[in-house]
């Protein structure tokens, strides 16, 4: 009877027991805070956070709203590259270590344990056929040992993780199993046509994580040893095709990465290519008005065209001349830079192009300050009276800065006589060497 009284008194407990998320951070004195995250296929949604004890470990708890999927830490900022995914099935405690040195590294957790496994073991069997083409061996009975060990891992973990969350993601990761032996070249061709095969891109789990991600932009940007515009716009291409109809959020998603990347790139025609072809399209079908009006200020603003007009002021003869960018016949070139009194890099650059048009006298430069106030500004246009000033009250939120596209200062951008856009140098020394 006891023994049944023991087992009834033991059932709250069962029924309420939580799983949760532990960690270790080192060293503890570069982190604070963690927080967890829900991740889904369109972001990421907050669950709670926890602040990190003097040895740098925390426990986060997951309540029974806690549905099994992609889950993120953050340890830092900025968010977005302070990060990691992490699985949870809902049947077990998560558990991990985190340190500069070392990285990330599961020490409770079946499912992500046995990723962490596959990822390491894939990466050596990898490693090895990377270093027999290195050495351009044709030994085709140590080329087929490699590759079936290759097979065999995958395989195994394949049955190990079945009935798992970590399945779609072993699955996914299929590589490429050569049946005879390759040289370098075609297997690095069946290698990137085969890449995303066994990706199923209307997996939710797979939308959520940064495993997607990862696979497409190696798929674009780390596969071909030639970077033509030509065989990025093909990548491209064939990466819309390969995801297929619908998927419209996710494509949104993955193309506006991809758009970012061409755009830090500064390689303008990619960027407008994936903007025409694809973009500007799925903005419209998700209404993500935010990206479109990006896009197409980004478009505006590419080397070719017509910069974007605003109203003006300059001194001649002791009058002041009130007019348009457009409507300016004072050079036959203009150099547009966007700057800030309270920019230590724009007090660093304005010299520099000071002296470096000292000579040029059909050059014009038109400066537009972006400030909160205009005292300091007032103050700084005193040393360059060679250029038509522009107050640019409102800073970030100018409709001027606006229009063009402006997310730091100093931005440059160099017109000819008809107000076109010829050149975006980065810097002082950029516009020296585009002058010259």
């Amino acid at each position: 009877m006891k023994k049944i009284v023991l087992f009834i008194a033991l059932i709250p407990s069962f029924i309420f027991a939580q799983h949760s998320i532990d960690g270790v951070f080192t060293p503890a004195e570069d982190y604070s805070y963690a927080f967890l995250y829900h991740a889904t296929p369109t972001g990421s949604d907050y669950i709670n956070r926890a602040q990190l004890g003097e040895d740098g470990s925390f426990s986060i708890p997951f309540d029974s709203t806690s549905t099994p999927g992609i889950y993120k830490i953050v340890y830092a900022l900025p968010p977005e590259d302070n990060n990691f995914d992490f699985i949870y099935n809902g049947k077990e405690s998560v558990a991990f270590t985190f340190s500069l040195d070392k990285g990330l590294e599961f020490t409770d957790s079946n499912e992500n344990k046995l990723w962490a496994s596959y990822i390491k073991s894939m990466d050596m069997v990898n490693r090895t056929i990377s270093n027999f083409y290195a050495q351009e061996s044709t030994d085709k009975k140590a080329y087929s040992d490699i590759i079936k060990t290759l097979s065999d891992t995958q395989k195994a973990y394949e049955d190990t993780s079945k009935g798992t969350l970590t399945s779609v993601f072993v699955k996914a990761n299929s590589p490429y199993i050569p049946k005879e032996f390759e040289d370098l070249s075609t297997y690095s061709k069946n290698l990137k046509r085969t890449y995303l095969e066994h990706v199923d891109f209307e997996n939710p789990l797979l939308q959520s994580s940064e495993f997607l991600v990862e696979r497409v932009m190696a798929y674009v940007f780390g596969m071909s040893a030639n970077t033509s515009n030509d065989v990025y716009k093909k990548d491209v291409d064939g990466l819309m095709t390969r995801i297929g109809e619908g998927n419209t959020e996710i494509k949104t998603i993955l193309f506006e990465m991809i758009w970012r990347r061409f755009k830090g790139m500064e390689n303008p025609e990619l960027a407008n290519y994936v903007t025409d072809t694809y973009l500007l399209k799925l903005t419209e079908l998700t209404n993500y008005d935010a990206l479109k009006e990006q896009l197409i200020i980004y478009k505006h603003n590419a080397v070719g065209n017509k910069a974007s007009n605003f109203d003006l002021a300059y001194t001649k003869d002791g009058e002041t001349v009130t007019t348009t960018l457009h409507d300016l016949k004072l050079s036959d070139q203009y150099l547009i830079i966007f700057w800030s009194s309270t920019c230590g890099h724009c007090l660093d650059e304005l010299p520099k192009v000071k002296d470096i048009l000292a000579d040029k006298t059909d050059l014009t430069v038109i400066a537009i300050g972006l400030e909160d106030e205009a005292d300091g500004w007032q103050k700084m246009i005193g040393d360059y009276q060679s250029f038509i000033h522009v107050l640019g009250l409102g800073k970030w939120d100018n409709p001027t800065s606006d229009a063009y596209g402006i997310e730091s200062t100093p931005s440059f951008f160099l017109l000819d006589k008809d107000k076109n856009i010829i050149a975006k140098p980065y810097d002082a020394e950029a516009l020296k060497a585009i002058l010259k």
